[in-house]
């Protein structure tokens, strides 16, 4: 078994000593330690038949519980019911609402030893309060993705700014009506926040059991401004990414790029596989030029819930999963997911270009030096209320031809009345 650090090369003694202290199988009495496993991540059996393989005193049964808000609701109702698995995958998303519905576990004195394996920013997602509850698995730092081909026959470069972006999109509409630089529709709240939190703001922040709310700040109402102005000029769609209209422009070269996450490739390539070798993938535009900062788009984490009773080991599978050489390898080779940790994307390097861009030898060169300057992101209680209302309050915006901001305002009084309600304490409420 190879390990990538102290930290992770720590598990086989730490499983061993949590078996000498007492622990037992998940179905009681003696003898090996069965830990439960959701996860909805491709390939994860392969991953869980490598550990059981060599540690036959802690077996993992894994369970597929489907991806998003299904398994979300699936894991709150099995804790509230007290049979929640030992082990969980969970969207950076919804971690939050777990942790106040009492979820996850708090394994700071566990994993300790390996935060210096990841970013601060993408630890971050799995730290609140000081506490840490997850384990970051893989991670979507935020990218820009264009068609190289028709960029280059204009004479665009990849924008470094957004200003270029603009400058890109009226070269695009001047030189062909039909097409257009992107999407930017208002389904797309992952996204905005994203971007907002480029530009400095943060949507949800907690300090000693106090939130402050960011979405409608100055930073986010900006970020409003900039793409209604782009909507309002024609240089961008607001209509809905991936449908069967948006996927024929990606094919007849009318869509040239998606600001998005490193994981775009991929989506792209299932769409549009003939456009193979025209598109490449370069660094989200930035507000001020030089800088580098990015956020995150999407990303998941493994959780130890409350209900184990073998925290310690859960813990310990969890770090040889996403922290050793092992567990890297088979995360990136076999899932075919951007690790989190540090040492899986330099791995990451010696792979060969995604299938949509074969020409592009750099990208998981480049795609390191991208997460290596990820921003962290705190995503709050009520995420899912918060979309609920942005995407509905913005569509409607649109539709009326009314300032965006607007809409970023009223998620805000949404998202803090709803909190205040639910009796947290809001700075701004």
């Amino acid at each position: 078994m190879r390990f990538r650090s102290a930290g992770a090369a720590g598990v086989v003694v730490a499983v061993a000593a949590a078996l000498l202290a007492g622990c037992t199988s998940s179905g009681g009495g003696s003898g090996p330690v069965t830990l439960d496993l959701w996860s909805w991540a491709p390939s994860t059996q392969k991953v869980v038949d490598a550990w059981n393989a060599e540690n036959p005193d802690v077996q993992i049964k894994y369970t597929d519980a489907g991806g998003g808000d299904d398994s979300s609701s699936k894991l709150l109702t099995a804790s509230r019911a007290g049979n929640a698995p030992d082990l969980a995958l969970v969207e950076y998303t919804t971690l939050p609402a777990m942790i106040v519905a009492d979820v996850p576990a708090d394994i700071t004195e566990y994993v300790s030893d390996i935060q210096g394996d990841f970013t601060e920013g993408t630890w971050g997602q799995t730290t609140f309060d000081g506490k840490v509850y997850g384990i970051p698995q893989d991670v979507g730092p935020m990218s820009y993705t264009y068609r190289q081909d028709v960029f280059d026959s204009l004479g665009i470069a990849a924008p470094a700014t957004w200003d270029d972006f603009r400058t890109a999109a009226q070269t695009i509409r001047t030189s062909d009506p039909d097409s257009v630089i992107a999407a930017i529709p208002p389904a797309e709240f992952g996204m905005f926040a994203g971007i907002a939190a480029q530009a400095g703001s943060q949507w949800w922040t907690v300090e000693d059991g106090t939130w402050t709310v960011g979405i409608a700040d100055e930073k986010s109402l900006e970020v409003a401004d900039y793409f209604q102005g782009l909507a309002d000029d024609g240089l961008v769609s607001t209509d809905p990414l991936l449908t069967p209209e948006y996927d024929k422009k990606l094919n007849d070269g009318t869509m040239l790029s998606w600001p998005s996450a490193l994981w775009a490739p991929g989506v792209l390539q299932s769409v549009a596989p003939d456009t193979a070798g025209k598109w490449a993938t370069a660094p989200l535009p930035q507000w001020t030029a030089g800088d580098t900062a990015v956020s995150y788009q999407g990303g998941s984490a493994v959780i130890v819930t409350k209900n184990s009773k073998n925290a310690e080991a859960a813990a310990d599978f969890a770090k040889w999963y996403n922290a050793s050489e092992e567990g890297l390898d088979l995360i990136l080779g076999t899932q075919n997911l951007y690790p989190a940790a540090t040492s899986g994307q330099e791995l990451a390097t010696d792979q060969a270009p995604p299938a949509l861009m074969p020409q592009q030898t750099d990208f998981y060169s480049q795609a390191a030096e991208i997460s290596a300057n990820t921003t962290p992101v705190t995503w709050g209680p009520n995420v899912n209320l918060a979309k609920s209302v942005f995407v509905d309050a913005l569509s409607k915006a649109i539709t009326d031809k009314t300032p965006w901001r607007d809409a970023f305002v009223a998620t805000q009084k949404a998202v803090v009345d709803d909190m205040v309600k639910n009796g947290f304490t809001v700075s701004n409420g």
